[in-house]
């Protein structure tokens, strides 16, 4: 493709930069806020969704994905560990390898607060068509894989984007029969 960009065309309105930075500067306080009065910060709940299908199971890979820097990743997960919602295991072949993973309080609470986000990103692309929003997710999706192809040139990827949902479905309760009914 020939470039998009031009000295004539660069402004603010069409940099996709700028609007990626705008967005995530809005988006981010509101997403925070969602976990205001919960047990789990935003932070910490980005991480335990990182860990949900176990295909993420080193700090490195996990700062990697989540664009964490070490060192608050490090204090976070201890705060994961100490609120048994992940568990540290050294490898016995490896010890400078340390596994993590999600206990099942982890990942029930992962399962529990997934419908909030949900809800909060169904609102905000309520003004969007189903094909938009595909097409969005594909055009993000591709635009990480460039930028990802660019920083790690020869190495091999340690990005991992799950496809495993973080939600049970909610079934509606089967309906009381009458004859049940009136036995109780």
């Amino acid at each position: 493709m020939r470039p998009y960009y031009k000295p004539s065309n660069y402004t603010m309105k069409n940099s996709v930069g700028y609007l990626m930075r705008v967005c995530t500067n809005r988006v981010l306080p509101q997403m925070e806020a969602l976990f205001d009065h919960e047990e789990l910060t935003f932070s910490q709940w980005t991480t335990l969704v990182a860990l949900h299908d176990g295909r993420i199971s080193t700090a490195g890979d996990l700062a990697h994905t989540i664009c964490h820097d070490a060192g608050s990743l490090t204090r976070l997960i201890d705060q994961l560990v100490e609120r048994e919602l992940v568990t540290r295991t050294r490898s016995e072949t490896d010890r400078r390898v340390v596994t993590l993973r999600l206990t099942p309080r982890g990942s029930a609470l992962v399962e529990v607060l997934a419908p909030r986000v949900m809800n909060f990103w169904n609102e905000l692309l309520s003004g969007f068509t189903h094909v938009e929003v595909d097409i969005l997710i594909n055009l993000l999706t591709r635009l990480v894989i460039a930028t990802e192809d660019k920083v790690r040139g020869d190495k091999p990827s340690r990005l991992v984007i799950s496809e495993t949902p973080i939600s049970v479905p909610i079934l509606p309760s089967p309906p009381v029969s009458r004859s049940k009914a009136k036995k109780s």
